[in-house]
């Protein structure tokens, strides 16, 4: 067997060296990729994205790389090689050089509207009964009053923290 830097590819165990998903570029996209990576201004990210490509292709001379080899080669994680894989397989070449849409982030439970609402009532005096707010009352309270559907306790602590209110704090407001 082959082998590359400190790694023989005849030491690796057999889960490493099968992939889910193969990198099959056509000379066309090669030659795409390889003018991305030396030539232009591109943004970093998309040229390391273009060069895992490039490495994890299998008609290249000398087949493709093991995940690991990439990682060492271009200071990459092996999850993010194994996503690059997917993205160009499942995707194509455009959607796999680009970030992914969101970014992994989560949607916001409340919108600007709903988070000023939920400021302004943690202003206001405590209901009758109790000394102060919870984060819990807080959101019940917004679902009783309509301004969101649902909202657990955990966001309205996330929003109050966000807005650096205290509800501890009688001054706060």
């Amino acid at each position: 067997m082959g082998k590359r830097g400190n790694i023989r590819i005849a030491e690796l165990p057999l889960e490493i060296m099968v992939k889910k998903y193969i990198v099959n570029l056509s000379a066309e996209e090669r030659t795409q990729l390889e003018q991305f990576t030396t030539t232009g201004r591109h943004a970093a990210d998309q040229i390391t994205r273009a060069r895992i490509i490039l490495k994890a292709d299998a008609h290249q001379p000398g087949g493709s790389w093991c995940d690991e080899e990439i990682c060492a080669a271009l200071d990459v994680g092996v999850s993010t090689v194994e996503r690059v894989r997917r993205r160009f397989v499942e995707v194509g070449l455009e959607a796999a050089l680009k970030r992914q849409p969101g970014g992994g982030r989560k949607h916001r439970c409340l919108d600007g509207k709903q988070e000023a609402h939920l400021i302004a009532l943690a202003c206001r005096e405590a209901p009758v009964g109790r000394a102060r707010w919870t984060v819990r009352l807080l959101a019940e309270q917004m679902v009783q009053l309509e301004y969101a559907e649902s909202v657990s306790h955990e966001t309205v602590r996330q929003v109050l923290k966000k807005m650096n209110y205290s509800l501890g704090n009688r001054n706060a407001g």
